[in-house]
């Protein structure tokens, strides 16, 4: 195989790469002919059909993340990390160091790949129900995931500005779909119904709470369309564009688990969040640019969480 050869296809660098969502975005850019190079701290059977680099980018130094994007030729990098951390200083590792190292990293590279930079819709803060989130709105994020996944997105934004880096922010809404993360509210609920027998009584904390959701497949079709996109420096909502219950969720999850939902009692605990009790964003700006809207199904998405085969739309 000659050099040229070796670097026929486009190649993409997804950071975060067996996590919830990256693992969609490997596989939405294999579909698209790219060679995927999955980057990530550790090697998980997800990504074995996928050139995989072992980085902890957080801690990695700035010269030899670029030469490796430099080397492999890279012109697309997605960053689609996170973490659920419980203290400030994890936060701010995942949410920040590892953004300032990669922005600084992507400015070294000779060919300047674009960035792609996957953030949530938590970063505007709080919003009042009823409210529709557009970019317009002024970000006021109050706790500490917010805080931190903000200031990551604003450092993207802020090198995009000074013309270090052809960079875009995608802020998407809570994620649902094919293997959730066990950090996630509903992806410790689906776990927890894979060990429930039929007829077993069943106590759930559920919140009062009205949410966007988008499948993980759904976001992945975003951040390929967005690497492909004219606009550069913008932040973009990622979401379905309607607020669901998150009881109709649950009792979604219970009946598509095969249980009986009459037998659940539910229990007077509220559950935290990372984000707030209402989202619901706007879609005009996701169409407009990326001629993207969510397509997978709600109740497949539900169905998708348990690990049941997805239906065709």
């Amino acid at each position: 195989m000659t050099i040229t050869d070796r670097f026929a296809r486009p190649r993409v660098a997804v950071l975060g790469a067996t996590g919830c969502v990256g693992r969609q975005v490997c596989a939405a850019f294999a579909d698209a002919d790219y060679e995927v190079i999955a980057v990530a701290r550790r090697f998980a059977p997800q990504i074995a059909g996928y050139r995989y680099r072992s980085l902890d980018v957080g801690g990695a130094d700035v010269p030899r993340l670029a030469h490796m994007l430099t080397a492999e030729r890279v012109r697309v990098v997605v960053n689609a990390t996170g973490g659920w951390g419980s203290t400030e200083q994890e936060m701010t590792y995942s949410h920040v160091g590892l953004v300032k190292r990669l922005v600084e990293a992507v400015a070294e590279v000779p060919q300047r790949p674009r960035l792609v930079h996957v953030g949530t819709i938590h970063e505007y803060g709080p919003a009042a129900p009823g409210t529709v989130i557009d970019e317009d709105v002024v970000p006021a994020p109050t706790t500490m995931y917010a805080r931190t996944k903000l200031a990551g997105s604003e450092e993207v934004l802020r090198a995009t500005a000074a013309g270090d880096v052809d960079g875009v922010v995608l802020r998407v809404v809570n994620v649902f779909g094919p293997h959730p993360s066990p950090a996630s509210f509903l992806g410790a609920l689906s776990a927890k119904l894979r060990t429930v027998s039929p007829g077993q009584p069943l106590e759930l904390s559920i919140a009062e709470a009205r949410r966007d959701y988008v499948d993980a497949r759904d976001a992945a079709e975003a951040v390929l369309r967005a690497a492909h996109a004219g606009v550069t420096g913008e932040v973009i909502n990622i979401g379905r564009g309607s607020a669901i219950d998150l009881r109709d969720l649950v009792y979604g999850l219970v009946e598509a688990a095969g249980l009986d939902a009459g037998a659940v009692r539910e229990l007077g605990a509220q559950v935290t969040s990372k984000g707030g009790d209402w989202t619901l964003s706007s879609t005009d700006k996701a169409r407009e640019l990326l001629g993207w809207r969510a397509a997978v199904p709600v109740a497949e998405s539900v169905r998708a969480m348990l690990g049941a085969l997805p239906v065709s739309a």
